[in-house]
């Protein structure tokens, strides 16, 4: 542990945000480091717990917290790093957008603010990469052995690198333009600038991965040929179709899914031209985002840097208590109002409303007609239904509609046709306890099998299937 009375010196320090008034100028990264007497004093807060339920419960790829906050107490930030690294491939990107389950989840976080483990975290490897001790791994033997990871996003980068530093010639198609799938066009840059990205990946290429883009696996690489050419497949295509809204007026100019809006903000910023007729822009409209997670969160401060005249936020569940209920006790998530950092540049936020259709005029959106709910209390497995309130109808003016309502499966294309992969109810991929699917020699890993979810779950599963992957090329 760090410092025995650590947590009962010192106060949680947060890390600080640019200005409002500054940061809605450009797309840089809105969160600042704290200074490094401040680190020393955030790591000294790691407490002697006994079971160190951040670690055990709360991180998906089971970071060793503890130790690594003693190594940083202690100033050993090689060792910090080491650590860090033994469990996580890509700790710069968690440390930057993980909603951080392991501070929930923490013991101090049973009646004081947590430990700044995920500021923590990035401060650690930031520390390596200034210091130049992050460098390539490279195996140093070769197995042989071939394989094709499809998708470039948080599960398989991982994937990619831990198979290779394994011996293995690793070869990633990636569909877009550019590697890093979700990291690269999903998340905005002013939670994840893009050289964060690029400093990675020129360590991947280093260790021997060979990147592919614009290749869509299935369709300019079959099937036949990804099994004919490789000894094994990892499936890290991530879950990427969108939760629809089919109500009238869904044809209407001017609806789009979030994604699109991102993706595009993202390749403008990288210098993209957008063709003409394509462009989504909200510059001096009205903007509805429907949908109150990170996405929608995501959308509300593009549409606030791209100059929108209104942004409101309707979101189908009710407004979320201000503290723990009891039905939701530590360790567990805590169900609770959150502001994001894009919330609080601006946005009206309305909760229980449900989008009964759009409305238009000469084929573009102008308006939602919505209705209030009233929601149920929860029953004993914790199900809730809801009704609409009579007489409770409205309308929303919208010039455009951003729809940010989650992801339901991984894209069922020809890949996943052809090579007879199975899913399950829900549309993802179904695999074994190696990662493996009813194909042999065929792994999925990250949202594809599990659904939209966080980027340090996808990471873990990435990991999971490499040593999955691993075990059935080698036996080891």
């Amino acid at each position: 542990m760090a410092k025995p009375t650590g947590f009962m010196e010192y106060d949680r320090e947060e890390p600080a945000h640019r200005p409002v008034a500054e940061r809605v100028g450009d797309y840089r990264e809105i969160e600042e480091l704290l200074p490094e007497e401040g680190i020393y004093r955030q790591a000294a807060r790691c407490m002697d717990c006994g079971i160190p339920y951040c670690h055990a419960y709360g991180c998906p790829v089971k970071n060793r917290i503890p130790d690594w906050n003693d190594m940083v107490y202690r100033k050993n930030w090689r060792k910090a790093l080491d650590l860090l690294h033994a469990t996580c491939n890509l700790p710069e990107i968690t440390g930057r957008v993980c909603p951080a389950p392991c501070e929930t989840a923490c013991t101090l976080a049973i009646n004081l603010p947590a430990v700044t483990i995920r500021h923590l975290e990035l401060q650690i490897v930031e520390h390596g990469w200034r210091e130049e001790w992050i460098r390539p791994e490279p195996a140093g033997f070769s197995t042989g052995k071939r394989v094709a990871v499809v998708g470039s996003g948080p599960s398989g980068l991982p994937a990619a690198q831990q198979l290779a530093r394994r011996g293995h010639e690793v070869v990633v198609f990636e569909k877009s333009d550019r590697i890093g799938g979700l990291l690269r066009y999903g998340i905005p840059d002013f939670k994840l600038e893009k050289w964060v990205i690029d400093r990675r990946l020129d360590q991947l290429r280093a260790e021997g991965v060979v990147f592919e883009t614009s290749v869509n696996a299935g369709v300019d690489v079959s099937a036949a040929y990804l099994r004919r050419s490789f000894d094994a497949i990892v499936l890290a295509a991530g879950a990427t179709a969108a939760r629809d809204l089919p109500v009238p007026g869904r044809d209407l100019k001017g609806v789009h899914f979030a994604m699109e809006f991102l993706t595009q903000q993202n390749r403008r910023n990288a210098g993209d031209a957008i063709p003409e007729g394509e462009e989504i822009s909200v510059a001096g409209k009205h903007v509805v985002v429907i949908g109150g997670g990170d996405t929608g969160s995501d959308c509300i401060g593009t549409s606030r840097r791209q100059g929108a005249a209104s942004i409101t936020q309707i979101e189908l569940l009710p407004k979320p208590p201000e503290d723990r209920l009891p039905t939701n006790p530590w360790p567990t998530w805590p169900v609770v109002l959150r502001t994001s950092s894009s919330q609080e540049e601006g946005c009206e936020r309305m909760w229980s409303v449900q989008t009964k259709g759009f409305l238009g005029e000469q084929g573009g959106v102008r308006k939602l007609s919505c209705v209030k709910l009233d929601w149920s209390t929860p029953d004993a497995a914790g199900r809730r239904s809801f009704k609409e309130i009579p007489g409770s109808a409205f309308e929303l003016r919208a010039d455009l509609v951003l729809l940010a309502m989650g992801f339901v499966h991984v894209e069922h294309g020809p890949l996943i046709r052809d090579l007879g992969v199975s899913t399950d109810a829900r549309g993802n991929l179904v695999a074994d306890g190696n990662c493996m699917t009813n194909v042999p020699g065929v792994f999925g890993a990250g949202d594809a099998v599990m659904g939209a979810s966080l980027v340090v779950r996808a990471i873990n599963l990435g990991r999971l299937a490499a040593a999955g992957t691993d075990h059935y090329l080698v036996g080891r």
